[in-house]
């Protein structure tokens, strides 16, 4: 079940990457050419905001039975905060889980606001802060903290 799971999990973080940049890019493209906020456009908003919250899903029954988080809860705390276990247990799933709250929030804004402009302007906000937190917190294969492949298989 973990690796069915880490594997959905690894796929499906380049759905949420490759919706969250195209969403970015419409809105970029609308807000700066004037364009109206078309059916494809909201279409594109809800999908990313629906993708992104079955990601968190993924993680959070994930994060339920990894081992490297059981472990973390199992090891006595020795004061070092660079550590794979720390950055899972504490780091990546706090600012994944913020990053989705994001999107859900500038997803629900933009479809409430009044004018096209607004709309693109609401979900650019909303959608650019989400990625960068999500590029922050994802285990890059080099990063110090916590390195993984850019793509785990069945």
């Amino acid at each position: 079940m973990h690796q069915i799971l880490l594997s959905l999990h690894s796929i499906n973080r380049w759905l949420v990457l490759l919706s969250l940049v195209y969403s970015i890019y419409l809105a970029t493209r609308g807000r700066l050419q004037h364009l109206k906020f078309t059916a494809h456009a909201n279409f594109v908003r809800h999908v990313t905001a629906t993708i992104s919250q079955v990601q968190l899903l993924l993680g959070l029954s994930l994060y339920m039975i990894s081992p490297v988080v059981k472990y973390a809860v199992a090891e006595s705390y020795t004061g070092n905060l660079v550590s794979e276990h720390v950055f899972f247990k504490y780091i990546h799933i706090w600012l994944m889980a913020t990053s989705v709250v994001l999107i859900t929030l500038g997803s629900a804004k933009a479809k409430r606001m009044q004018t096209d402009d607004k709309k693109f302007s609401t979900m650019l906000f909303w959608f650019s802060a989400a990625l960068l937190v999500i590029l922050i917190a994802i285990p890059w294969p080099l990063s110090p903290l916590a390195n993984r492949p850019f793509l785990r298989s069945f």
